[in-house]
């Protein structure tokens, strides 16, 4: 099932405003990480930026050295209660 088709069944009004809704958590979501931020959703996870060091890797196909720069990378860390529902 659809995000915006789930928030709709179960909130009514338009579909639009579901997809507005939608829209906005995700987009909240993703603003605080480019600040930096993490965004903590009690009972399902918390979303954070990791900083990946440069380093050294190696092509599979061809063994040749390549250099992967720093960079910022998305996180989750699943909350106890995601993990007990999925058991």
């Amino acid at each position: 099932m659809q995000m915006v088709d789930a928030v709709h069944e179960k909130m009514g009004g338009t579909k639009k405003s579901a997809e507005d809704l939608v829209d906005l958590v995700f987009n909240t979501i993703t603003n605080e990480l480019k600040n930096g931020g993490e965004v903590s959703i009690t009972g399902f996870g918390v979303f954070a930026v990791k900083q990946r060091k440069e380093r050294e890797a190696r092509n599979p196909r061809t063994g040749e050295a390549v250099h992967v720069p720093a960079m910022k990378a998305p996180k989750f860390r699943a909350g106890k209660g995601l993990k007990e529902a999925v058991r």
